[in-house]
């Protein structure tokens, strides 16, 4: 801007952006950090020089973590006495009895005093089905849509409330139970995004079984190598799928990776077949008799009540294997109490939740995302979920602003890819659409670069929405670090903060001192609650490191000025 007055450019035009030298001088009252420049969320990112952008005071008012003061005594309380503020939390979600308060967390990260663990809510008994769904339906939310169903073609669609959401996954949880499958046994999901496929996880989680989601687009080699190692009773997929123009035979793929089990000594006794009729008829899909069961033909005729099976917090919830593009894939366990708490308290505050919103993710289950942030996350907070099956560019590169109007969507998380994908399709097919119901939108997966985040936040957002881009992994099961909508000023291409009960470090040599630009490796010293039990001896991208009490997520970062963090890859698997 030169030597224009602050507030206006050169040639006296008003300047969009506002300048501050400090956050005090925020209507929001963001606190203080001297020696900034910045601009106020809903006006105009003009330029990469003014980086820093802050929530309106409007936004600020309603949001849950309004400050920087409200952040900090919040986080600095989940450091110092993290027991006392996760069981005030975790006091919100049903346990059918309560845990040891001498033992909300106990761990070792220290490899010289035995085997890393790490537990929390050690003697509690909780079902994490019954706290997403049936705590929901009690609280009078069962007339209330659950999830919304878009199809892969424009004006398919369906939705749930939550007490037919109930019914449908105790019918499911009732045939499990019929042919054997039981607390601890496995169970494979092979399903695209069909409102099956996270029925089929809460059914599992009911009962105690251990749900294992593939990608369904995973090939029959793929399948079949996590068929072997996790052993399951029983593998649930469907007949077909289109993706765009194209139709997916995904039945061939799973009868392929079952010929290939058998092969190395494992066989599956019951494959739960759903038809998808509007992909492809049942009399056109290969069948084996006494093995091959369709879903319709027997799940619709079970009781739609099913009790629950109470288990312990550290009892396994899931199994997710990496996707071995290093190797052989990992499984990476993770269990019920603290996934449970974690992942509803880090949805409800990085994306500033209201029970008014609607919430769209557009990942797949069969990744940590759709896990956390499509089915469990949402649900234990009582949102109304978007579920979609298509891609984002069919028919058209204007189909996600398509279905945001259609639904009214609020929230919106989504992968950089995508916002990369989009951003050369051209603005017309966003600016084609209102997207007046977006307020708050997400970023996750990878490092979203700082252009791709100016793009989504002016274009896609008006430069209004706040973007919550969120760092974490497969093995954290949640954030851990996140920007939080109404508190803390943005940066794009930084996931800014830690969550509440995270602490961060960076590992340097001894001849080197912390420095803006530098790239080094980031460490976790406390970790949330996402990381417990089992989860601990099968991590690969997570590991204890030599100093005591740090786990070292291989990861390469660069420390940005004002103490942000931006992350720029995996350094190994």
């Amino acid at each position: 801007m030169g030597a224009a007055t602050a507030g206006q450019q050169a040639g006296g035009t008003p300047d969009k952006l506002r300048h501050v030298e400090s956050m005090s001088e925020l209507p929001s009252g963001a606190g203080t950090i001297s020696g900034i420049s910045a601009v106020v969320l809903g006006e105009s990112l003009a330029d990469e020089e003014h980086d820093l952008i802050f929530p309106s005071a409007e936004f600020s008012a309603s949001a849950l973590v309004s400050s920087p003061k409200q952040y900090k005594e919040m986080y600095e309380r989940s450091i110092k006495d993290p027991a006392g503020f996760w069981s005030e939390i975790a006091d919100a979600f049903y346990w059918k009895e309560k845990w040891n308060p001498s033992e909300v967390c106990s761990e070792n990260l220290d490899v010289s005093k035995g085997p890393v663990h790490i537990s929390w809510f050690k003697g509690g008994k909780t079902n994490i089905c019954y706290n997403a769904v049936d705590r929901n339906v009690e609280a009078g939310s069962g007339d209330k849509i659950a999830m919304y169903w878009e199809g892969n073609e424009p004006g398919q669609d369906g939705k749930l409330t939550y007490s037919e959401l109930l019914e449908k996954v105790c019918q499911l949880a009732n045939y499990l139970k019929s042919v054997g499958v039981g607390k601890g046994d496995a169970v494979i999901i092979y399903l695209p995004m069909l409102l099956e496929l996270p029925i089929a996880m809460l059914a599992c989680a009911r009962i105690g079984a251990v749900h294992s989601v593939v990608f369904a687009g995973f090939s029959a080699d793929s399948l079949a190598q996590r068929i072997v190692d996790c052993k399951p009773k029983l593998v649930l997929t469907c007949n077909a799928v289109k993706r765009g123009p194209k139709p997916i035979l995904l039945k061939d793929i799973v009868d392929a990776a079952l010929v290939e089990s058998e092969k190395n000594g494992f066989s599956v006794g019951i494959c739960l077949t759903y038809e998808n009729q509007s992909v492809m008829k049942r009399q056109d899909t290969k069948w084996q008799v006494g093995r091959d069961v369709w879903w319709q033909d027997v799940v619709t005729n079970f009781p739609t009540k099913c009790d629950v099976e109470w288990v312990d917090a550290e009892d396994p919830l899931f199994l997710l294997y990496t996707s071995g593009s290093t190797g052989k894939p990992k499984g990476v366990m993770h269990t019920s109490g603290g996934y449970m708490v974690y992942t509803a308290t880090t949805f409800k505050y990085a994306f500033d939740y209201k029970p008014t919103d609607i919430y769209w993710c557009t990942a797949d289950c069969g990744w940590i995302t759709g896990h956390s942030y499509v089915t469990y996350g949402p649900l234990l907070n009582g949102a109304a979920v978007l579920v979609f099956e298509g891609t984002p560019n069919y028919p058209d590169a204007g189909r996600c602003w398509d279905i945001v109007d259609k639904y009214k969507v609020s929230i919106f998380y989504t992968a950089p890819t995508l916002v990369r994908s989009l951003m050369r399709d051209g603005d017309e097919y966003v600016t084609r659409y209102s997207r007046k119901s977006l307020r708050v939108l997400g970023s996750v997966g990878e490092p979203i670069n700082p252009s791709a985040w100016r793009w989504f936040y002016n274009v896609v957002g008006d430069s209004k929405c706040p973007i919550s881009d969120t760092w974490w992994q497969t093995e954290t099961g949640g954030f851990m670090m996140t920007p939080l909508p109404g508190a803390w000023p943005q940066k794009p291409g930084s996931a800014t903060f830690p969550f509440f009960g995270v602490q961060r470090s960076l590992l340097m040599r001894k001849d080197r001192r912390l420095k803006e630009n530098v790239v080094d490796i980031f460490a976790l010293k406390n970790h949330g609650l996402g990381l417990s039990g089992p989860s601990m001896e099968i991590m690969t991208d997570m590991r204890p490191h030599t100093s005591s009490h740090l786990l070292a997520t291989i990861l390469l970062v660069m420390v940005a000025a004002g103490t942000k963090m931006v992350t720029t890859g995996l350094l190994e698997e």
